[in-house]
């Protein structure tokens, strides 16, 4: 059985002039809600054997910011320019490519691509992935590259507001 932990990326800021939307950084709440989000999983005893993300600065980041929290080196941390702004099918494709040797991975990228994603592969009607949100997605599957649409169960949807009580 693989597991996949859909990630949006923690909340950025647009407050740097001169900077391209692939290089905007997390504000500060994105920063707190990383390894907030990442502790939250660990205590649900969850631990990623690969980290994939988009290649954008504040996706990285939430990769990186997460890593530690497990003992995930931040260097082994995949990052693909394809998963940039990604649809689904873009998605589905980086996930297919995914080492079988890796039974849990997190997939850290953008919207609408990963909210639009989650509802393609679980087959629900949908799914909204607000900044820093986690879908817990299995699948029963020996290989990734077997993972089809609508072949995944959602078992875990998280998302920082949730515990902040904004």
């Amino acid at each position: 059985m693989k597991k996949l932990y859909l990630i949006r990326h923690a909340k950025s800021g647009w407050k740097e002039a001169g900077k391209t939307d692939h290089e905007r950084a997390l504000n500060h709440r994105g920063i707190k809600d990383a390894p907030f989000m990442a502790n939250l999983l660990k205590s649900k005893g969850i631990k990623p054997d690969l980290i994939l993300t988009s290649d954008a600065v504040r996706a990285r980041t939430t990769a990186q910011l997460m890593a530690p929290v497990f003992g995930y080196p931040p260097e082994e941390i995949l990052s693909e320019s394809s998963l940039y702004l990604a649809g689904a099918h873009e998605i589905l494709r980086e996930v297919n490519l995914i080492d079988d040797k890796a039974e849990c991975c997190f997939l850290v990228a953008h919207n609408p691509g990963i909210s639009g994603f989650t509802s393609y592969i679980t087959g629900s009607q949908g799914v909204d992935m607000p900044t820093c949100a986690v879908c817990g997605v299995e699948f029963d599957a020996a290989s990734w590259s077997d993972i089809k649409p609508a072949s995944g169960k959602l078992f875990l949807y998280e998302f920082p507001k949730k515990y902040s009580g904004e």
